[in-house]
């Protein structure tokens, strides 16, 4: 299993926003392409919500659940039997290292998954070998640079630059989105198609769920350990990061948006 560290981990903040993903709100650009039939492998696969979703699409064809994280690939597993799927095969796996042979899937499927590895190009060599040469690699990463908010907030200022310094510090890329087709090219898939497209928190209740999964996630979680550990932030700073989150969702017209790069690319012969 490959040594690279998941900057947020699994702490229930994380997995509180993971759950709430959907392939309508997170696999969008892909939808069109799925048929029944396909067999597909969705890597990093977290509590299942997407998987469960691709799952439906392609029925009968097998879905392959993968994840490195043994406690949510359980999770997917739960998932995909509490919607009375029987297409779904929740793996134990490393992006790295596919225990499949070479052309074994018509969709591989990554989602929020790149921005974490400190291999991007080996993880998308990887996953154009096992997959079919008129098939396709779907892979979408948020670009935190490009987040945006409003109103302004020294205190969120500062928040991004810490959380893109842990990630860094993990040897690791958070602001993805804009590189997956250099990725994608360097890689070498024959044919790339780069879309993009946005999450948006601006009514009271997103905002609110926005808001306190970040509040959370700087001051008890693993991205809040690195960096008061690492030397990025104190204590008290990643306090006043949590309350400019909670102050921001608070502001009637607060807005913010998370910027997502797409890629659909094909394997070739």
């Amino acid at each position: 299993m490959s040594e690279d560290r998941y900057t947020h981990g699994h702490h229930d903040a994380v997995l509180r926003s993971h759950r709430t993903r959907t392939a309508q709100n997170s696999a969008k650009y892909l939808l069109l392409l799925l048929s029944e039939g396909d067999r597909l492998l969705d890597i990093g696969c977290g509590p299942g919500t997407i998987t469960a979703d691709l799952a439906e699409l392609v029925d009968p064809g097998e879905v392959v659940a993968l994840d490195r994280a043994p406690g949510v690939v359980a999770e997917a597993a739960g998932v995909a039997a509490e919607r009375g799927l029987t297409n779904v095969t929740p793996v134990v796996g490393d992006v790295y290292q596919l225990d499949y042979p070479d052309d074994s899937f018509d969709v591989v499927h990554a989602h929020q998954v790149l921005q974490h590895l400190s291999d991007p190009v080996a993880a998308l060599r990887e996953m154009r070998r096992v997959t079919r040469p008129a098939g396709v690699v779907a892979v979408r990463d948020a670009d935190y640079e490009a987040m945006l908010w409003y109103p302004a907030d020294d205190r969120l200022d500062r928040w991004l630059e810490v959380y893109r310094a842990v990630a860094r510090s993990n040897n690791a890329e958070p602001d993805a989105g804009r590189r997956l087709l250099a990725w994608a090219s360097e890689a070498g898939f024959s044919e790339v198609i780069p879309s993009a497209s946005v999450w948006c928190f601006a009514d009271e209740e997103t905002r609110l769920w926005w808001s306190e999964l970040w509040a959370d996630r700087m001051t008890d979680s693993p991205v809040a350990e690195q960096a008061e550990s690492e030397g990025f932030a104190t204590s008290s700073e990643l306090s006043g990061m949590a309350a400019g989150f909670r102050t921001w969702a608070a502001h009637p017209d607060s807005w913010f948006t998370v910027l997502h790069g797409e890629i659909l690319a094909t394997p070739g012969g």
